[in-house]
């Protein structure tokens, strides 16, 4: 009888598997290979399976029956919703974040932030992305809104995906614009110590506004029709 598989090699795969996806080493779209996948983490058909159950549950894949599990997709579609979503949402949080957090939450928040400003200034895209991923999704669990954390989770999936070319700057305006993300990212910070509930808000649509066209840039040449909040409307739909 073989042995059931150590739990960390388990949860080493997952998050490898995840990690791979968020910076596009594995493609939206792509289906992923059973039989490679096992091969290249040594392990056995159910275990993996259960890391594709897990992979789905959280939005990494789409699960079809006899049809295996295939990244989730970044199609129009799927960007359409995105883009009109996501304000809505990291708004929210923000103010929730600001209205929860505890002071044990800000330092931990401050050391992601440090680690970020370093990946960015040592041009670290692929890094740069998924601390960004990381410290919205610490500013998601301080909002303490069982609610609100899932869709924040499912998200910044696609954002951080997205959020590769956005730290690859092509010149100097591209460059200032990360910079300035770093410093959103500190007023941020101070926003949630001082729980400037509408100060929070105010800076996160200002953030999210900083890299939006960027961000439709990677779609599609032209940006998309979409309206998404501005700042002034942003405010009052929190």
């Amino acid at each position: 009888m073989s042995r059931p598989l150590p739990t960390d090699r388990k949860k080493d795969c997952l998050e490898d598997i995840k990690m791979r996806i968020l910076t596009l080493d594995i493609a939206p779209g792509s289906d992923l290979d059973e039989a490679s996948l096992c091969d290249r983490y040594g392990m056995s058909r159910t275990p993996m399976r259960e890391i594709f159950q897990r992979l789905g549950g959280e939005g990494f894949v789409q699960l079809t029956q006899n049809r295996g599990a295939k990244v989730a997709s970044m199609d129009l579609a799927v960007m359409r919703m995105f883009f009109q979503t996501a304000p809505v949402i990291y708004a929210s949080v923000a103010r929730l974040a600001a209205e929860n957090r505890r002071i044990s939450d800000l330092a931990p928040l401050q050391a992601t932030q440090e680690t970020f400003r370093a990946a960015t200034e040592g041009g670290d895209a692929g890094q740069a992305a998924l601390l960004n991923h990381r410290f919205h999704l610490q500013i998601g669990e301080m909002a303490r809104n069982p609610y609100l954390l899932p869709s924040l989770k499912r998200m910044l999936i696609d954002h951080t995906r997205l959020s590769q070319t956005f730290y690859r700057p092509a010149s100097e305006d591209e460059a200032a614009r990360v910079a300035r993300a770093v410093e959103q990212h500190e007023a941020m910070i101070a926003a949630f110590e001082a729980q400037d509930a509408q100060r929070a808000v105010d800076l996160t649509i200002d953030h999210w506004n900083l890299s939006r066209d960027r961000l439709e840039q990677f779609v599609t040449p032209d940006p998309l029709p979409i309206d998404v909040l501005t700042e002034k409307g942003g405010a009052h739909a929190v």
